[in-house]
């Protein structure tokens, strides 16, 4: 896992490297601004002959943009340094690098006039900032947002806060691309500062990973070892019962499509028996379309009956296409009060338990719950901004003692612990209908295969958004549907079972 530190801990990684590496810092500027001119190079491959400025404050980060354009001076670019006078002293290692640096220097306030033509580097800030930004340097970054048609951002796009961005009317750089060193700050994963950071690449600088081991955090995320670490191998000596059996209750009438999907996922997770509980109306629909799956009435058009002899499941699923009928209410509550299985909550599920205090207090301990940001609204209310909502969600875990996958663009997975982790796969493309059926029916077939909801959540929501990029490398984003998912779900586990994919290999 990627610990994700604030920027006291990286800057104490950063002393504790100087230290002990040893190395100087003006040389650890050097080589993180070496990475980041690297990183530059390629964003700049089509645009060789477009003038560069680089905005540089009085810190290390305008010390960082000293370093870039000198590296781009000597490389021929057109390039020249914008300073800009923060009111403080330079830092040690700025003023070295501005005895060095090459080319044109200029000094500049917030009625500086930019060229529209040119493309921008911001390193005025970086990370770090712990105060609102001041009105004069408030105009310097509107003019900057208005003139530039692409600025790249170095460490931190400057005004934006590494965690919480609670000043609504704060100005931010708008950067098209940022590059950040080491990890990912925590407010760059937020849908909200999207317009901000842009694309993001990190640079690993090669500060001290044991000591960043021994620091503190709360937010992780999940790499590809840490998944091919969770995935279970098939026993020779195995069965069907081997790899448990999962009930999926799903699908009022009119909404078969969300059980079928849901089913198909959860066969494609590797479970060993698949039951569907639907209505009646549906029956047919599901039997044709999921051969592999057994079927019991849950009603005739909805959910409204109970389900008797839960023992012989090994996981359950709710929710895909269920409705809010109140007799679904009804059986529901019943579901919950009889069930001490693992559970997957999802979509109208959710959305009952919104709409009812009681009902969620039946919810068993380690269940997983898979809102997206809209059903999520409804159970904690609203937020100021994307930081408050992860506190409320990691509050809404520790509180109920659940696990919440609140779905999108590095989907969050808080932990009755008070942990985040958060998923680095998956892409727009996936924002499609049945999409989150598919990880439903994904989530309780491994919670079926004695999975914990820990392992379970980290590992279902990684294959499941790498199955979405498998199936966009195929398909494009935008023609993306969620049977493409589960078309792709098995390259997925294959990324991850060497078994597999040396017999595939001696095969072709």
């Amino acid at each position: 896992m990627i610990k994700i530190l604030n920027s006291q801990q990286i800057r104490e990684a950063d002393y504790f490297t100087i230290e002990n590496e040893p190395i100087k810092s003006i040389d650890l500027m050097e080589r993180a601004a070496q990475k980041a001119f690297d990183q530059i190079e390629g964003l700049l491959s089509f645009e060789k002959n477009v003038p560069i400025d680089v905005l540089c404050g009085s810190g290390n980060n305008g010390g960082d943009g000293l370093v870039i354009a000198r590296l781009l001076f000597e490389k021929g670019y057109r390039v020249k340094v914008l300073l800009v006078d923060l009111g403080s002293k330079r830092s040690e290692d700025c003023e070295v690098n501005l005895q060095r640096c090459e080319g044109e220097v200029i000094k500049i306030n917030e009625s500086y006039q930019f060229n529209k033509n040119h493309v921008l580097i911001d390193a005025l800030l970086g990370s770090g900032l712990s105060r609102t930004i001041e009105r004069k340097l408030k105009q310097l970054i509107f003019s900057c947002n208005q003139n530039y048609q692409k600025i790249i951002a170095v460490d931190m796009p400057t005004g934006l806060f590494d965690e919480n961005n609670q000043q609504g009317n704060q100005a931010i750089i708008e950067a098209n691309a940022t590059i950040t060193f080491q990890q990912a700050k925590l407010s760059m994963l937020f849908p909200e500062n999207a317009k901000f950071v842009g694309d993001l690449i990190v640079v690993d600088i090669g500060l001290n990973q044991e000591f960043i081991r021994n620091l503190s955090s709360k937010y992780f995320i999940t790499e590809e070892v840490d998944v091919k670490n969770l995935v279970n191998l098939r026993e020779a000596y195995s069965h069907k019962g081997t790899y448990g059996h999962t009930l999926i209750v799903a699908g009022e009438y009119g909404k078969a499509g969300a059980a079928v999907l849901s089913a198909k996922s959860a066969m494609k997770s590797g479970v060993g028996l698949l039951t569907l509980a639907i209505p009646s109306e549906i029956n047919a629909i599901v039997q044709t379309s999921v051969a592999e799956a057994m079927t019991i009435d849950s009603g005739a058009n909805y959910f409204e009956l109970n389900i008797n002899s839960l023992n012989r499941f090994s996981a359950i699923g709710i929710g895909p296409g269920l409705g809010t009928a109140e007799q679904t209410k009804n059986a529901f509550k019943a579901l919950l009060m009889a069930n001490d299985l693992p559970m997957v909550i999802d979509a109208d599920a959710i959305n009952l338990l919104s709409a009812s205090e009681a009902l969620l207090t039946h919810v068993k301990p380690n269940s997983i719950l898979t809102p997206h940001p809209g059903e999520f609204k409804r159970l904690v209310g609203e937020w100021k901004n994307d930081f408050d909502r992860l506190q409320k969600q990691v509050d809404f875990s520790v509180q109920h003692q659940l696990y919440i996958v609140l779905k999108g663009k590095n989907t969050s997975i808080s932990t009755p612990e008070g942990t985040v982790f958060f998923n680095p796969t998956g892409n727009p493309g996936m924002a499609t209908a049945g999409s989150g059926d598919v990880l439903t029916g994904l989530l309780t077939g491994l919670l079926a295969q004695s999975y914990s909801p820990k392992d379970a959540c980290i590992l279902g929501v990684y294959i499941h958004g790498l199955a979405g990029d498998l199936a966009a490398k195929k398909h494009g984003q935008i023609s993306m549907t969620a049977s493409d998912l589960i078309a792709h779900l098995a390259e997925a586990f294959q990324q991850f079972n060497p078994r597999e994919s040396q017999s595939l290999d001696e095969s072709n």
